[in-house]
């Protein structure tokens, strides 16, 4: 089997490109490290070749995972072609990683994307020109609408078929010419042994690039001799090795765009991103209005849309439910399995399946922000922020995954050059409110907050930052001490997103939830529902105050009364939580009994008071995500001893918060 890599810059397309060859349903991002590892599909109607989407990168140093997993692939997996994505409207940038993808001697397509966007502003660029140039095939295409994706996928074949590599290109001129030459000549016969193109092994030695003097065996006399040649070429160009090699490569660059580019101006996406970044990247009222745009949001989410359809949705399920239990009276089947069936399975998983539309539509604003290119300028609006708790604006982007869910933000936390930076985050990510527990959010508030529904949630999504940042200035000066680092990211164009994007990261939420409800939470139900409706005897009870449950809760439970609430039935509810938050939903349902909404937010205010609520909310919201979560911690930091450490300061910490909310209300509102 072939296989193809798709090799390019962030936000050039890849990922758009890669589900256009693929058909593949993997989620569209338009924002920096959205594919944080590889992935592969197998190019549509050729099954005999495999298309493997490595993660967008801008060089092949390997200072960021990406770097590292996308080189390694390149170096070690050895493709049979490499399909590089390069944005038409930023050709000159996107080439600097082309020249060097050259280098590895692999067989090579340059598909010229955004080329809709290039021609609509009047701009051209001569396709033959730029092929002649680079001795590569370049084929012009607009991944987002499908245009020249046919022809690639005829030139794809053919190159991989003929298995030509890119012509040597020789661009380096005088002190650059010398110094890679030399070096080159030193190490070819431990280049070719290690697997290594001499010329590309011998520019990262230029560079200093630690992992391939390590690759190539480069003995101590040959370190002395590289590093001499180094500095001579250094001393001769008055600059640094890397800022020498960059210079090259940009000055060949602007020779092939000054023949086969024509640009009269700036795109109209790009004018147009100008013009809206003046106002929503304002030093002053970009945060403010990115709090005002989450908060309406919540609004539509809460009360316009979501609101409406989850009633509906409840009236079918509360339907069904009348229905199979008429139905077991019907068919005479024994107390015990009425109970199971509709007071804990129906209840259970109902109770949560019912919160869907709202997980459905929150998703689609959020998927909206993150395709538009908004949530790359949160980042940035955000670095100065982060700069102050210690952390640089690239944690928001594992921090803003932790919206979705806490697993994969914390294994996102890869992508961060820094050890101290990555550990740090993956402490304060968890404290991002995940999409778990927006169906307690939402019990709740439907309960004790039906008017304020918008202004609780983003309350709680605010404190979840506040903490986060109140914590980063504890940990970094204490146990994480030191300066984060510098920080770059690129702002991609404004640009609307594409429905079928918008459509698939919806319907990947909503499968997502479904199988959780009908797994975790599914038997989690069963669980909940034996050990509330029998005693130590095995004998089932009328009374659930005198189950097993009630007996193992009414233990915890006096932990909570500083949080104002002291009933075993939240304090079960909280501890079934850690292994889904959704569980705390359907543990209550099935301990209070009730079969309907309605009568779930009548028995909550036998448990909870409107303060006391919101202290459970502000709990549920920092303890410790889940045991999935807990998992990936323990992967990331590599050891048993800091993820429960990382569990317990995060429980702590929900702990005083809730203790703080309830006991300082109490001097305001009373208990």
């Amino acid at each position: 089997m072939s296989v193809i890599a798709l090799a390019g810059n962030q936000n050039s397309g890849k990922t758009t490109l890669y589900n256009k060859l693929t058909g593949s349903n993997q989620h569209v991002g338009n924002f920096p490290g959205v594919t944080l590892e590889k992935k592969e599909g197998q190019l549509k109607k050729h099954k005999d070749i495999s298309i493997v989407d490595l993660p967008g990168i801008y060089s092949l140093s390997p200072y960021t995972l990406e770097e590292v997993v996308t080189r390694d692939f390149l170096l070690k997996e050895k493709p049979d072609l490499i399909l590089n994505i390069v944005d038409a409207t930023n050709i000159e940038r996107n080439l600097y990683l082309t020249l060097q993808l050259m280098e590895l001697s692999i067989p090579m397509v340059i598909a010229l994307n955004m080329m809709d966007e290039v021609t609509a502003s009047g701009n051209s660029i001569d396709v033959k020109k730029l092929s002649s140039h680079l001795g590569i095939p370049v084929v012009p295409i607009s991944a987002s609408r499908g245009e020249g994706i046919s022809e690639l996928i005829d030139v794809i074949i053919r190159a991989s078929k003929d298995n030509l590599c890119p012509k040597k290109l020789d661009f380096c001129i005088g002190e650059v010419h010398k110094a890679i030459h030399s070096i080159s000549h030193l190490i070819y016969d431990q280049a070719v042994a290690a697997g290594y193109p001499p010329r590309f092994a011998a520019t990262k030695l230029v560079e200093g690039d630690e992992p391939t003097f390590k690759s190539l065996a480069i003995t101590e006399n040959q370190i002395h001799i590289i590093e001499h040649v180094v500095k001579d070429m250094e001393e001769a160009l008055k600059t640094d090795r890397e800022a020498a090699l960059a210079d090259m490569r940009y000055c060949y660059i602007e020779k092939i765009c000054s023949e086969a580019v024509v640009k009269r101006q700036e795109t109209k996406e790009q004018r147009r991103s100008e013009k809206i970044d003046r106002v929503l990247t304002h030093k002053y009222f970009g945060i403010p209005i990115f709090l005002g745009i989450m908060f309406f949001i919540f609004w539509m989410t809460f009360h316009v849309i979501g609101a409406p359809l989850q009633e509906l949705l409840e009236t079918l399920i509360d339907g069904l439910t009348e229905t199979a239990s008429s139905g077991l009276i019907g068919m005479g089947v024994s107390q015990w399995v009425h109970s199971l069936v509709i007071d804990g399975i129906f209840a259970g998983v109902g109770s949560v399946l019912s919160f869907l539309p709202i997980i459905v539509v929150l998703f689609f604003f959020l998927s909206f922000l993150e395709d538009s290119g908004y949530m790359a300028r949160v980042a940035f609006l955000m670095d100065k922020l982060l700069r102050k708790i210690g952390l640089s604006g690239r944690s928001f982007v594992p921090m803003l995954i932790g919206f979705g869910c806490s697993v994969p933000a914390i294994m996102a936390t890869r992508t961060l050059a820094s050890e101290r930076d990555r550990k740090m985050t993956i402490v304060l990510t968890p404290f991002m409110s995940c999409s778990a527990k927006l169906p307690i959010y939402g019990m709740m508030t439907a309960a004790f907050f039906p008017d304020k529904a918008a202004l609780v949630m983003i309350s709680l999504y605010v404190t979840g930052i506040i903490v986060a940042v109140l914590s980063g200035l504890l940990l970094k000066n204490t146990i994480f001490k030191g300066e984060p680092v510098p920080f770059v990211m690129e702002l991609p164009a404004y640009r609307i997103p594409a429905r079928r994007s918008v459509l698939i990261h919806m319907w990947e939420k909503g499968k997502d939830f479904i199988q959780r409800a009908f797994t975790v939470i599914f038997l989690g139900t069963i669980i909940i529902w034996f050990l509330q409706s029998f005693n130590w005897s095995l004998d089932m009870v009328e009374n659930s105050s005198k189950s097993i449950l009630a007996y193992l809760g009414s233990i915890v439970a006096p932990i909570f009364i500083p949080l104002g609430f002291n009933d075993w039935r939240a304090s079960t509810a909280l501890i079934t939580g850690l292994t889904a938050k959704e569980a705390v939903v359907s543990t209550l349902t099935v301990l209070t009994g009730a079969v309907s909404d309605i009568e779930l937010s009548q028995a909550l205010f036998a448990i909870f008071t409107p303060l006391s609520a919101f202290a459970f909310l502000t709990f549920t919201l920092l303890y410790m995500p889940c045991i999935a979560a807990f998992a990936a911690t323990k992967r990331e930091l590599g050891s048993m001893k800091y993820a429960v450490l990382t569990a317990l300061y995060q429980t702590a910490t929900a702990y005083a918060a809730g203790t703080l909310v309830f006991q300082i209300g109490s001097l305001f509102i009373g208990g």
